[in-house]
């Protein structure tokens, strides 16, 4: 494992990281997690990031008791507030300080630790005045509760405007937490250069496009059994975007590439988002443990500029660049 610095921070996290949205307390049973995890350990991986709103809390509490007797400093632990979680009362959803300083006990108390190293905004909020959102950001890490804080999903104005109010309130404000693989390129325009300028690393989610781009699905063929591509719980609805014979038939001309590289198709996807030197980090996912072995074998690999060019050439038409589809709700 390699490791990298998040932003313009003191915090340094591995370059892979392990996260648990679709997986943890939904589509696999809690051995399985644990095993997961126990994977994730054992090939170095330091930085484990979830949400609270994930499997409606249970992601949360499964990462917790899989990370139980770590040695906490040497974790990088992540988790997020926004969306609603519980009964979604009205208090129980948004950026609004109620809600942030309530749900920062849940997360803590789940995951069995006093602090997070990360606290993320999982999504812009439009009724809350940023003022507001910001001020209890700093107040959690003036209490100790928070390390560092960061976004997912914003847009490059939002960033810019939260980064003046962060230095405004001494709040270390380092990450942004976007959708990036080879097929979805919306933050490569705007998103990546005001991150850079504000000093935000981003951490990237899905660089393996909910499983498409290890080339395991076949134009005009069923998905699978037991793919994600089959899941009614919530992963067919995600991979649907992909899910269209253009975009399967084009990344089919990566095998060759991948072979060519010495590299799996998901170490080829997962390498080609570190080569972009805004990414701090790729998210993994696995519901077996050698989906992570495999995967972190992209670790350290450089890919040349043929390479590089001859994957833009194969996935032409397909790659979607709009940095407009960066909108929160």
């Amino acid at each position: 494992m390699e490791f990298r610095r998040l932003g313009r921070s003191g915090l340094t996290i591995s370059e892979i990281s392990y996260g648990n949205w679709l997986t943890h307390g939904s589509q696999v049973e809690e051995d399985a997690a644990h095993a997961c995890v126990r994977a994730a350990l054992d090939a170095g991986i330091t930085t484990f990031d979830t949400a609270d709103v994930y499997a409606n809390t249970k992601a949360e509490a499964v990462l917790g008791r899989a990370l139980k007797g770590e040695r906490r400093e040497g974790l990088e632990i992540f988790t997020k507030v926004f969306w609603p979680t519980g009964p979604g009362a009205h208090n129980d959803k948004g950026l609004g300080r109620k809600h942030i300083l309530e749900s920062i006990n849940g997360s803590l108390s789940r995951l069995g630790t006093d602090y997070v190293d990360l606290y993320q905004a999982h999504r812009f909020d439009r009724h809350t005045p940023l003022e507001e959102t910001m001020l209890a950001f700093a107040d959690l890490v003036r209490q100790g509760k928070v390390l560092y804080v960061g976004v997912s999903e914003w847009t490059a104005d939002q960033i810019t405007r939260g980064a003046a109010l962060a230095r405004e309130l001494k709040v270390p404000f380092i990450s942004n937490q976007p959708q990036y693989s080879m097929l979805w390129r919306v933050i490569e325009k705007q998103v990546v250069p005001a991150s850079e300028r504000e000093g935000l690393g981003q951490i990237v989610w899905s660089p393996i496009a909910q499983g498409v781009l290890t080339g395991k699905y076949a134009p005009g063929a069923e998905p699978p059994a037991g793919s994600r591509a089959t899941d009614e719980t919530g992963g067919k609805n995600m991979i649907s975007r992909w899910m269209q014979d253009d975009v399967l038939t084009a990344v089919q001309k990566l095998k060759p590439l991948a072979e060519q590289a010495g590299l799996s198709m998901a170490q080829l996807a997962v390498a080609w988002v570190l080569q972009n030197p805004n990414v701090s980090s790729a998210i993994i996912g696995a519901s077996r443990p050698e989906q992570v072995h495999d995967n972190v074998g992209a670790a350290g690999k450089k890919l040349d500029a043929d390479l590089l060019e001859a994957i833009d050439k194969a996935l032409e038409g397909v790659v979607i660049s709009d940095p407009s589809l960066t909108v929160s709700p």
